[in-house]
C-alpha cells in the first residue's frame, strides 16, 4: 500500500508518509488504492479490540509485517494505557440507541485511540527510512488533540513535540492538562487567536522551504501528530469496526443490518474515519455529522456551498469551534472521485475566498453518506439534563451536541427505526463549568471544585488522570500573538539542537 496526496499525483511509501505528515504540494496522503469490502462480521466475531485493530491496519500499513504491527498495538492498546479492558465499550441507553465510549484512555479523549498507537508507528517509521534528524511534532489543538499527543510522544526517544492552542478557546480542565504536562522533549504555548489559526499557521510551515532549511540546518524533521497524518487518522477506523461487532455481539443489531453513526465533530477526521470503516465493509447506512453554532459543515451538507465568511463562536463544545476542517479535503477527495485537480481547485478556491461548492451531482451523490445538524448551547446544556435525569448518564458538551441532532432527527422519523449509535468523545469531567450549568450547580472558578459539586450529585468517581493532575505543578504559561508562531517554532528548533550537541 502506498499513499498519494490528495491533489497531485505525488506517491509516497507509508512510512514517509508518516514521517512528514503533510504531501510536499501541501495536499493529504490518501490510500493509492483503497481497500473496499474487506471487513465482515464473520471475520471479526469473537475478537478483541486489539485483534480488530491488527485486521484494520494490515490494509493500510503494509511496510510492516503482521508481528510488528501487533507488537505496536500491545504496547497501545492494555490496561496501562486504557481504564477499560474492551477499550471502547458500548453503552446501551434503549433498544435503538446506544453510545460508544471513546474516553477511556489517558487523557479521557477520543483522541486518545489514535495517539497511543501513533508514537509506535511514527518511531517504526523513522527506523524505515533511516531518519537520523530529531522529528519535531507540530500540533495544534482546539481542546482534546493537544494532551493526548503531549501524553502519546512524552519523552519518546528522538521525538519532540509543541502544541499550539487558542488562549480562550479550551476548557479549563484542557488548559490544565497541557499546562501541566511532564516530559523533557515537550513544549506548549497558547496563541492569542482560534484553532483555525493554529492549524493553518502549522500547514503552512509544513510547505515553507526557507523554514524547513532552517530546521534541516538543525538536523530537525517536522511533522505532525493532527490527523492530517495518516498515523492518526487510518487507527480511528478501528473503532468504529470494534462498535460493530459489539452491536451484533450485544444482539443490538444482526450481522449485516445497516446501523446510523452520529459523530460531533469539526476538523472532520473522526467522521472521516467512519467513513472509511464504511467502505471497508462497516455496514454504517448513515453517517450523521454533529456541529456546534460553527456550523459550517451542516451547511455545506445541505447545500454543497462551504463558507468559512461567516462569525467564528467559542461555545461549550470547544473542540468543534472549528470553521476549517482539515482532514475535509480527503472527503473532497473522494466526492472528486480521485480527480486530484479539482480537489486542488477547490482547495484554492477555499484559501482565495474562504468558499468552495461541489455541484448539485455530486451533493446528491455525498448526501448518500452524510447529513448534517446542529444545536447551540442551550440545547447542548438541556440535552445534558434531560439524558442524566432520565437515564443517568453524564454526557460531555461534545457527545451532548451529538445526542442533540439525534434528538431531532428522531423525533422527525429521519432515522426510519435504523438502530443508532452516538460516538461518545470525551469524559464529561473535562468540561465542569458546562456540567455545572446544565445541572444548575453553582458556578465557581476552581475546576477541581466544580468536580466536587458533579461528584456530589453524580456518585461518578474522579479519574485518576484528573485526580493526579490536581496537585501538579504548572510549567507552561506562554501565551502569545498568533503572528509570533513562527519565531516560537524557530526558538525550540534551537533548543532541541542545543540539547543534542
Amino acid at each position: 500500500m502506498n499513499f498519494r496526496s490528495t491533489r497531485s499525483n505525488e506517491c509516497v511509501s507509508p512510512s514517509f508518509a508518516l514521517l512528514h505528515g503533510l504531501a510536499q504540494d501541501g495536499g493529504l496522503y490518501v490510500p493509492e488504492t483503497f481497500p473496499e469490502n474487506v471487513l465482515s462480521y464473520a471475520d471479526l466475531a469473537g475478537k478483541s479490540y486489539q485483534d480488530i485493530a491488527a485486521v484494520v491496519m494490515s490494509h493500510f500499513f503494509t511496510n510492516f509485517t503482521d508481528d510488528e504491527r501487533k507488537k505496536m498495538i500491545a504496547a497501545a492498546y492494555n490496561d496501562t494505557t486504557f481504564r477499560d479492558d474492551r477499550i471502547v465499550p458500548l453503552h446501551s441507553i434503549d433498544t435503538d440507541l446506544s453510545i460508544s465510549e471513546l474516553f477511556h484512555g489517558r487523557t479521557l479523549a477520543f483522541k486518545d485511540l489514535a495517539l497511543s498507537l501513533f508514537p509506535y508507528l511514527l518511531t517504526a517509521a523513522k527506523k524505515q527510512e533511516q531518519e537520523e534528524r530529531e522529528i519535531l511534532i507540530l500540533t495544534a489543538t482546539s481542546g482534546d488533540t493537544g494532551k493526548a499527543a503531549l501524553e502519546g510522544f512524552k519523552d519518546v526517544a528522538g521525538t519532540n513535540i509543541m502544541v499550539f492552542y487558542p488562549s480562550e478557546g479550551v476548557s479549563p480542565m484542557q488548559k490544565q492538562q497541557m499546562q501541566k504536562q511532564e516530559g523533557k522533549n515537550v513544549k506548549v504555548s497558547a496563541i492569542h487567536g482560534n484553532f483555525d489559526d493554529a492549524q493553518s499557521f502549522l500547514k503552512r510551515v509544513f510547505t515553507n522551504q526557507e523554514v524547513n532549511d532552517y530546521a534541516n540546518q538543525k538536523g530537525v524533521l517536522f511533522s505532525s501528530a493532527n490527523s492530517i497524518n495518516i498515523g492518526r487518522l487510518f487507527p480511528q477506523i478501528a473503532y468504529y469496526v470494534s462498535t460493530y461487532v459489539s452491536l451484533v455481539d450485544d444482539g443490538a443489531i444482526a450481522a449485516d443490518e445497516p446501523f446510523d453513526v452520529v459523530v460531533p465533530t469539526g476538523n472532520f477526521g473522526n467522521i472521516l474515519a467512519g467513513f472509511f470503516a464504511k467502505k471497508m465493509g462497516v455496514p454504517i447506512h448513515q453517517l450523521i455529522c454533529a456541529s456546534n453554532k460553527n456550523n459550517v459543515l451542516t451547511d455545506f451538507f445541505e447545500t454543497g456551498v462551504y463558507d468559512m465568511n461567516r462569525q467564528f463562536y467559542t461555545t461549550d463544545s470547544p473542540s468543534m469551534d472549528i470553521l476549517l476542517s482539515s482532514n475535509f479535503e480527503r472527503f473532497l477527495f473522494y466526492v472528486a472521485k480521485g480527480d486530484c485537480t479539482k480537489v486542488a481547485q477547490w482547495e484554492k478556491d477555499l484559501q482565495d475566498t474562504g468558499k468552495m461548492a461541489v455541484s448539485a451531482d455530486e451533493l446528491a451523490e455525498l448526501r448518500r453518506n452524510f447529513i448534517g445538524g446542529w444545536v447551540d448551547d442551550d440545547e447542548t446544556e438541556a440535552v445534558i439534563n434531560h439524558v442524566y435525569n432520565d437515564f443517568g448518564y453524564l454526557l460531555d458538551p461534545h457527545t451532548a451536541v451529538a445526542y442533540g441532532v439525534f434528538l431531532n432527527r428522531h423525533k422527525q422519523g429521519l432515522d426510519q427505526g435504523r438502530h443508532t449509535v452516538i460516538m461518545a468523545t470525551a469524559h464529561p469531567y473535562k468540561f465542569p463549568p458546562t456540567i455545572c450549568k446544565a445541572l444548575a450547580l453553582p458556578a465557581q472558578d476552581d475546576p477541581f471544585a466544580m468536580l466536587e459539586e458533579i461528584r456530589g450529585i453524580t456518585s461518578m468517581a474522579l479519574p485518576k488522570p484528573l485526580l493526579d493532575l490536581k496537585d501538579k505543578a504548572v510549567r507552561f504559561r506562554d501565551s502569545i500573538p498568533k503572528e509570533d508562531m513562527k519565531s516560537a517554532v524557530l526558538s525550540f528548533v534551537d533548543t532541541i539542537a542545543a540539547t543534542k550537541k
